[in-house]
């Protein structure tokens, strides 16, 4: 069981990097899949920051978690709440 919980996150954080990529890279995949559920393609760059907002969220109460018992390993948490933190500040910077 542990070596198909395993493969499956990997499957899906390499699904979901791809995914992103596409998205970064502006390619027409996604725009098509937007505009094909009738997404507004003005929306995409909202769900991006609501996404990496989520994902800030997320890191802040992993870490809120690990100092609450006493735990001080939090450097991986700090490092993961850094990218998703610049990559919000980013995308608002770039978008506006």
């Amino acid at each position: 069981m542990f070596a198909a919980y395993v493969t499956v996150t990997i499957l899906g954080a390499l699904i979901n990097g791809a995914a992103a990529t596409l998205y970064l890279i502006g390619h027409e995949y996604p725009k098509a899949q937007a505009d094909m559920k009738g997404v507004p393609r003005k929306f995409v760059p909202l769900l991006g920051t609501l996404a990496a907002s989520g994902l800030v969220l997320y890191f802040v109460g992993a870490i809120i978690a690990h100092l609450r018992v006493g735990s001080r390993d939090i450097v991986g948490g700090i490092v993961f709440l850094t990218v998703a933190a610049a990559a919000l500040v980013l995308g608002l910077v770039h978008h506006g």
